[in-house]
């Protein structure tokens, strides 16, 4: 995989943003491989089209990309704000791809896939409308908040200016997949319980050190008064699915 990002491309691009998405999305066109089926290519979508931008011509998975030359993290500018939430409820919601490059030397640093089945409505964040002076006065913007994510979902094809092997990759994207079979409110308990566990820096945990998560999940998810039950039903989808592993008398390790 050639990191190197062809700045030849920009030259009689006048706007840095148009100039960085052209150099970008040529990268991934010529380098990059769908991480849900190991196909060695990807196509790019027609032009100006509102949603994704590349798909697979072999398992029909579209993917969307946003570059920056920060860090991967915090919150990342996106679209209209009805739109991205019409698109979580929908079947042809594309993943989400996220490339770090360096503007020093023009290369890849970091690319990661945070698959659609992790998106939730709690992870949009809905901006501020334009002010009325404003050419699309009342348009309403939202950005990505990726610290949201639970670290499963985000799946690094390239860290630290390293290729992640493919098999890789697309064990990790799979490991996860059930979740894109739940509900969107059976989705979020799930990200939810992600989060949690996340926090707690141990591998091995207790059941008790989950519960004291309880006030947070409740303020999150008003409407249910069972909580305890809850986060008990979340850790045993985790365990069937090999996310987590039943130690014995209410002690849990992260797999």
């Amino acid at each position: 995989m050639n990191l190197q990002l062809n700045q030849l491309l920009g030259t009689e691009y006048k706007s840095g943003p148009q100039r960085i998405r052209v150099i970008t999305e040529d990268w991934v066109g010529e380098n990059l491989y769908c991480p849900y089926c190991g196909q060695d290519h990807i196509s790019h979508f027609e032009n100006n089209r509102p949603v994704a931008d590349f798909f697979c011509p072999k398992c029909s998975e579209e993917f969307e990309l946003k570059s920056n030359a920060k860090k991967i993290a915090g919150e990342i500018q996106d679209g209209a704000y009805a739109t991205m939430l019409d698109r979580i409820q929908s079947v042809n919601n594309p993943n989400l791809f996220l490339m770090k490059y360096s503007s020093l030397n023009m290369s890849v640093e970091d690319f990661m896939v945070v698959p659609k089945y992790f998106f939730v409505e709690d992870i949009i964040i809905k901006r501020k409308p334009l002010a009325a002076t404003a050419r699309r006065a009342g348009w309403t913007g939202c950005k990505i908040a990726i610290d949201r994510v639970p670290d499963e979902g985000k799946i690094y094809l390239i860290k630290e200016s390293r290729p992640v092997s493919c098999e890789e990759v697309i064990q990790k994207v799979y490991r996860t997949h059930f979740i894109a079979k739940c509900k969107l409110d059976a989705r979020g308990w799930i990200l939810d319980v992600l989060n949690c566990l996340g926090k707690i820096p141990e591998n091995e945990f207790t059941l008790d050190r989950v519960y004291s998560f309880a006030d947070d999940l409740q303020l999150r998810h008003p409407d249910n008064h069972h909580v305890h039950d809850k986060i008990r039903q979340q850790l045993q989808l985790l365990r069937d699915k090999g996310i987590i592993e039943f130690v014995g008398r209410g002690r849990y390790k992260k797999i």
